[in-house]
């Protein structure tokens, strides 16, 4: 993306530390960003983003260092400070009121308004922030949770330019969103830098910085790297540039033999999927479905893992058809299922990472019906030797991890139960480049031991690099079987985003 831009920025943030006792998450870090200008933040996980933010937004504030707006020192002391300095962040889960009208989440916490403030004139002082970020087709009057997601985002966004802010802080803005209402996003992320707005936009999705960005910022372990131009940069050197190293190839080599069958999926039907859809995946083989967010992908997933009412078909592991009417029948069977919403089932947040590690596999760990603290440690070891979990983190509540971590520990506590097939919904959400390629890497290694693994994405080039066989989805609708080796990025977006695709056999 390019733009002339002024030489002066508009925002500095010069030699910024922050320490949590002998923890040193900012050292010495320089931000800058100009007027009218889209500032890509970037870096793995830890790396110190989140709390660069939460000092730009009052949360926290830095042990040194100075801020500058429009060329003036501030003192960033709370968030009432950073609104009024014209700062404001959009989280990835908009704090909109479901129960409140569009126009009155738009104006809610607004200092600027004053006096009686009556539906009418709600909907009058509403409706221009509205149509700045493209909802102006929508009625004010309507309560907030009958919109869709991408929709609430953007209301979001209005909320923030109702209360003048200059400075917009967008913190993985898409990450919910299929690629329709990725690229609404996007428009109107450049209909508001045409306006003078600066966007500080926070992501794992590297094609989005390429898209997006005029320059990039890179934090790698609390420090910082000179901004620089997104046209002096490829995605393997920021990447490099992300986690000091070459990655060298971020999907490792296909397996090239698979062994017998494993599960048969014939004919399935649910309440979410329009037509029956029919699978098969051998051992050591990975099966990558394809497809937006309600495309179907989920629904198959979920009914392999007993999470949802089969009404039609049969769903067969080696040779003997499964009655799945609840999630354990799955799990005695041999079916782990990782789901797509880590925080909500996918870890026990607050508990230890040995408990979760360990928690599908009680049996194992409960030989006399009480826990065997001994057995708990050596298979919470194992598990995590595995999938490169650091062993010191053993004890630590599985949510205070880094997002990537915690992927790997929803994903690494379903090898307890010795799993003969491994479901994956989404399988690195919100997870940064270098914890991405380690769980690639991992999942190569379980398929190439026997492993049968199935996951949906809808990151084409994640099923295009990973699965050895995709199935793509669309509107509840199996679209066609592909060998990976023999589709294209082309191929799969077309079916994953285009009605009418006549299915086919496998290619």
């Amino acid at each position: 993306m390019e733009t002339s831009l002024p030489d002066r920025p508009y925002l500095e943030m010069k030699s910024i530390t922050k320490c949590f006792g002998s923890i040193r998450a900012l050292h010495e870090v320089d931000f800058s960003i100009n007027a009218g200008e889209i500032m890509a933040l970037v870096g793995e996980n830890g790396a110190g983003k989140s709390t660069l933010v939460k000092i730009l937004t009052g949360l926290y504030h830095p042990d040194s260092g100075s801020i500058y707006i429009a060329g003036k020192a501030r003192n960033i002391r709370n968030a009432g400070d950073s609104l009024e300095n014209g700062i404001a962040v959009v989280q990835q889960e908009p704090s909109l009121v479901p129960t409140m009208s569009i126009a009155e989440n738009v104006l809610l916490g607004n200092r600027n308004i004053t006096g009686f403030l009556g539906q009418r004139r709600q909907v009058s002082l509403a409706r221009p922030y509205l149509e700045l970020v493209g909802l102006e087709h929508l009625e004010p009057t309507m309560p907030i949770h009958h919109l869709p997601v991408t929709e609430r985002q953007l209301v979001e966004v209005a909320r923030m330019i109702s209360r003048n802010a200059q400075i917009l802080i967008l913190d993985e803005p898409t990450a919910a969103l299929n690629d329709e209402e990725i690229d609404r996003v996007k428009r109107t992320i450049r209909t508001l830098v045409d306006k003078g707005r600066s966007v500080i936009y926070v992501t794992h999705h590297l094609p989005e910085v390429f898209d997006l960005a005029n320059r990039v910022t890179v934090l790698r372990n609390g420090k910082s790297q000179p901004a620089i131009s997104v046209n002096e940069l490829s995605p393997a050197s920021l990447i490099e540039r992300m986690i000091g190293r070459s990655l060298g190839a971020m999907f490792p080599p296909r397996s090239e033999e698979f062994g017998s069958d494993v599960l048969h999926v014939k004919n399935l039907l649910t309440d979410k999927l329009r037509s029956p859809v029919s699978l098969c995946v051998r051992s050591g083989e990975i099966l990558g479905l394809a497809g937006q967010v309600d495309s179907g992908t989920a629904a198959v997933l979920n009914a392999i893992s007993g999470a949802e009412r089969i009404t039609g078909g049969s769903i067969s592991l080696k040779g003997h058809v499964l009655r799945l009417r609840r999630r354990r029948d799955a799990v005695r069977a041999g079916i782990g299922h990782c789901s797509a919403e880590r925080k909500k089932d996918g870890i026990f947040g607050i508990r230890s990472v040995t408990e979760n590690l360990t928690a599908p596999a009680l049996k194992q760990v409960t030989p006399h019906g009480c826990l065997d603290a001994r057995r708990e440690r050596t298979l919470a070891s194992r598990l995590a030797d595995q999938f490169l979990i650091d062993p010191s983190r053993l004890r630590h509540p599985a949510g205070a991890l880094s997002g990537g971590n915690q992927q790997k520990v929803a994903l690494g506590k379903w090898l307890g139960i010795e799993p003969s097939v491994l479901l994956i919904n989404e399988p690195t959400p919100g997870v940064d480049v270098g914890a991405r390629a380690d769980i690639y890497m991992h999942l190569r290694q379980l398929a190439n031991e026997g492993l049968s693994v199935i996951f949906a994405s809808s990151d084409m080039q994640e099923v295009l690099g990973v699965a050895d066989t995709i199935s793509t989805f669309y509107h509840g609708r199996l679209i066609n079987t592909y060998q990976a080796k023999r589709t294209n990025m082309k191929q799969l977006t077309m079916d994953v985003t285009a009605s009418g695709v006549q299915p086919t056999s496998i290619t």
